[in-house]
């Protein structure tokens, strides 16, 4: 069946993203941090050398220092700037630190631990009163030397901004090898700054759309080795992995529930209409949920599971609608600022929509909506910006960006507050997709 005028625009898009990993020239290759943007008056901090025993050559201190900094939310002392290089409270003099000009000074030591483990004990300090603000320590392998240092650092963030960090979460995208008819496709899951990356699936075929479970144990996504699009679910540590779809037409956009049972898919079976269904991944049974004669896609969950937002151009031009997943439901159209808006992320409180949103010049930008409100605020500024999602505490967005025509796509993330943004740039080549993880407890 032809797409009606209507629905050709949006058709365009969709076939795009389904085909836009074959059109690309990367290599793999590590990703770097760049600061773009920060608050006014971040806050003055000093992350003393810790004190290590040996280990995998991890330096601690200099890691949460990456995290903060990297946040836009502070700034580090430097090393050649500190009057001291103690690793306890009681050899803090703060008199000392508030003429070097911190606010706060944090302290630790690596010391060995039971069973051949390390324990990262650290103390974070108020230069001004004083006072001891937060003291904690982390136990685990010496491999795991760098997770406990992102842990130190959500601790930090916490207790100094009121927001829980997300440094010691991951996230998932594409990355692709090779080019031309020698690209290899991959999947692959990293720490949230971009360091420790671990390959989960390689492919001749492209792969795209990876979905974390709210455990954060598996991640589903849609490959097309068999020539044709199928949604997988992989279990991240094994590799173990199911092939949960593969109908006639398109198999695409995966979402797992909040319950992690279900996924909300995109099929669009002989009719060539793209519909989303729920796909009960313990029976295996699928519900219809939408049934306009138009292309619906890229379903998102509500935070309580009862409802998920999705993409449609029903009304001639691509919106965001909200349906209940119970069959029968009506679609609620969310979103009526500007003629394009797509790819919807729910925030994890259920406040606020991240979306992608043509602007008056043509720009695809990511914006963000107050769902009580409607007010939709535009955060970056394109000119190709996509595939928004919330990191697990609401506070910042990742997205995939390309910076200008025939650059190379690569990772960026704004605060909701539109205050702090960074650029996680692979030295060569491209990535996309991006997905973050849940917190792992």
């Amino acid at each position: 069946m032809k797409p009606t005028p209507r629905s050709a625009p949006l058709l365009r898009i969709f076939l795009a993203v389904l085909t836009a990993a074959c059109l690309t020239s990367p290599a793999w290759a590590q990703l770097q941090i760049q600061i773009t943007s920060g608050v006014t008056h971040p806050v003055p901090i000093a992350i003393v050398p810790f004190a290590q025993a040996p280990s995998d050559g991890t330096d601690v201190a200099d890691v949460v220092q990456h995290d903060l900094v990297g946040s836009g939310r502070f700034t580090a002392l430097g090393r050649d700037r500190m009057p001291a290089t103690p690793t306890r409270a009681a050899d803090v003099k703060f008199a000392d630190w508030k003429a070097a000009g911190s606010d706060y000074v944090v302290v630790g030591r690596v010391v060995p631990s039971a069973n051949g483990q390390l324990a990262v004990q650290f103390n974070l300090l108020n230069a001004l009163t004083g006072q001891s603000i937060a003291r904690q320590q982390f136990v685990g392998s010496a491999e795991a030397l760098r997770n406990a240092a992102h842990r130190v650092s959500d601790v930090i963030y916490q207790a100094i901004t009121g927001i829980r960090g997300a440094f010691a979460t991951r996230i998932a995208y594409i990355a692709v090898v090779g080019q031309g008819t020698d690209q290899t496709f991959q999947l692959v899951v990293a720490d949230a700054d971009g360091y420790n990356q671990h390959l989960i699936l390689q492919s001749r075929f492209p792969i795209m759309s990876p979905s974390w479970s709210p455990d954060g144990q598996w991640i589903a996504y849609v490959s097309f080795e068999d020539h044709l699009p199928a949604v997988y679910v992989q279990r991240v540590l094994t590799g173990q992995r199911t092939m949960v779809s593969m109908r006639a037409g398109i198999n695409g956009a995966p979402a797992w529930s909040p319950d992690g049972q279900k996924l909300a898919l995109t099929l669009s079976g002989v009719s060539g209409h793209p519909q989303i269904y729920v796909l009960d991944l313990r029976t295996q049974h699928l519900t219809r949920i939408t049934h306009a004669p138009a292309i619906n896609t890229e379903a998102n969950w509500a935070p309580d599971g009862k409802s998920v937002y999705f993409t449609s151009d029903r009304a001639g031009e691509p919106q965001i609608y909200r349906i209940g997943i119970t069959p029968g439901s009506i679609p609620e159209r969310i979103t009526f600022t500007d003629d394009y808006n797509a790819g919807a992320h729910i925030s994890p409180d259920g406040k606020l929509l991240a979306l992608v949103t043509r602007d008056n010049g043509g720009r695809y930008c990511i914006g963000v909506q107050n769902l009580a409100t409607g007010e939709l605020r535009i955060l970056t500024h394109g000119p190709i910006d996509q595939s928004p999602s919330f990191a697990p505490n609401g506070a910042t967005i990742m997205y995939a960006a390309r910076p200008g025509e025939g650059e190379a796509g690569i990772l960026a993330s704004i605060s909701v507050d539109g205050l702090t943004g960074l650029s996680l740039k692979p030295t060569r080549g491209e990535v996309r997709d991006p997905a973050w993880g849940p917190f792992i407890q």
